[in-house]
């Protein structure tokens, strides 16, 4: 590390940290080393903009600002250091740890281009770097609000999947939010075209988990579905990152009567012809339209937690759907936060609420801990910041199951 920006005499120095103190993010210093070399320095806050104009800072790169949840009261002062990093043509690599939203997108509005959360996940920072030194490849998911549909074409007949919540908490929109991208990354070579609908028309949150914009055409679409055609709802979408397209929930908190089955089958038929696969987040509530989904999904997740409230929901959920002659089977049951393998006890517990309730719980997800709650926080999958976490392992394998799935079922076809 070249802490001694001196050095800068022998070789320019690239780049620069700027923290309160370097030493507490020493997976950053490691990647600094890894990526640069020795042609890279550290600053603390106060010394930032001083350096900015000096001589030594004139073939600089980039800046990576490092910070955690200490450093919120400094809002200001970083947002200084990021505009005066910005007059000077200096890209800004944000380094956050346990940091709110609203400071983090505040700091990305002043100016940052780039934010990569800590602990750094492997290779992230290289990936952060190369993006800041090509910035025509980066891709803006409001002026190319979905690129995965296809223009011309709308032949497709995509599988629908469903996820509803049984109680509150036990992890929907995780399950939805992070199916959808591993069945978009599943494959390199030919990816298959994922839609991510967002039916909580009141409490969704899909766009705060990938950090998007509520569009006000996804409100307009939803009222006039009758008139709906494709130009229509692809000007409902927002892209991520290339690769997922996104019908978030509308920008105002609206009744689950607005939209009726009709408008329902609509949206789900326009999206089914466009994309190979369209995960649907369901409200918890029931409603009218609750029918419309269950019927058209091949797959209806319900995920619940090894507790009473669960139980007894899943238990009233199946007397409805049974009294109204729907077909409850198609329900899959998903368990979050499931008991580890060497838990006797909670083995057992599951085993007494599957024969208690006679269900299958066919699917268990672990407990992926903090990161969960920091990547939903910070808008980005699991798969982008903790590919290693034992939830998005789980879900990954759950997406490479549900394509090749829907691979034999096409060949067969």
């Amino acid at each position: 590390m070249t802490s001694d920006l001196k050095q800068s005499d022998l070789s320019p120095l690239q780049a620069c940290t700027i923290s309160r103190d370097v030493q507490n993010f020493d997976l950053l210093i490691e990647d600094m080393e890894t990526v640069l070399g020795e042609n890279w320095g550290d600053l603390g806050f106060a010394e930032a903009k001083a350096f900015f104009n000096q001589a030594e800072a004139e073939a600089l790169e980039f800046v990576a600002i490092a910070i955690d949840e200490s450093d919120e009261e400094k809002l200001v002062m970083l947002g200084d250091i990021i505009e005066a990093a910005k007059q000077k043509g200096i890209k800004v690599i944000l380094i956050a740890e346990d940091v709110s939203p609203a400071a983090l997108h505040q700091l990305l509005r002043q100016g940052a281009d780039e934010f990569v959360p800590y602990p750094l996940p492997e290779g992230e920072l290289q990936a952060a770097i190369e993006r800041i030194r090509t910035p025509a490849q980066t891709y803006d998911p409001v002026a190319a609000p979905m690129a995965p549909m296809s223009a011309t074409t709308g032949n497709r007949n995509g599988v629908l999947i469903a996820c509803h919540g049984l109680a509150g908490g036990t992890g929907t929109t995780t399950l939805a939010v992070n199916l959808a991208w591993e069945l978009a990354i599943v494959e390199k070579e030919d990816p298959p075209r994922v839609c991510l609908v967002d039916l909580d028309l009141q409490f969704g949150a899909v766009s705060t988990y990938l950090d998007l914009p509520r569009r006000e055409a996804v409100y307009e679409m939803l009222t006039d579905t009758d008139g709906m055609d494709a130009d229509m709802f692809k000007q409902a979408l927002v892209g991520y990152e290339d690769k997922l397209s996104v019908l978030t929930a509308p920008t105002e908190m609206l009744p689950l009567d607005l939209i009726t089955s009709d408008d329902v089958t609509r949206v789900l038929d326009m999206a089914k012809s466009h994309f190979d696969y369209v995960i649907v987040d369901m409200p918890s509530t029931l409603v009218q339209w609750s029918e419309v989904v269950l019927n058209a999904a091949q797959v209806y997740f319900a995920t619940l937690e090894l507790d009473m409230r669960s139980a007894q929901n899943t238990l009233r959920l199946k007397r409805a759907l049974q009294s109204e002659e729907l077909p409850y089977d198609k329900l899959r049951y998903v368990l979050n936060r499931a008991p580890k393998f060497t838990d006797i006890n909670g083995k057992s517990r599951v085993k007494r609420l599957s024969e208690s309730l006679d269900i299958g719980i066919e699917l268990q997800l672990p407990d992926g801990g903090k990161q969960v709650m920091q990547a939903g926080d910070h808008g980005v999958p699991l798969a982008e910041t903790a590919s290693k976490n034992p939830l998005r392992k789980e879900i990954a394998k759950l997406a490479h199951s549900l394509h090749e799935i829907g691979q034999d079922a096409a060949e067969a076809a």
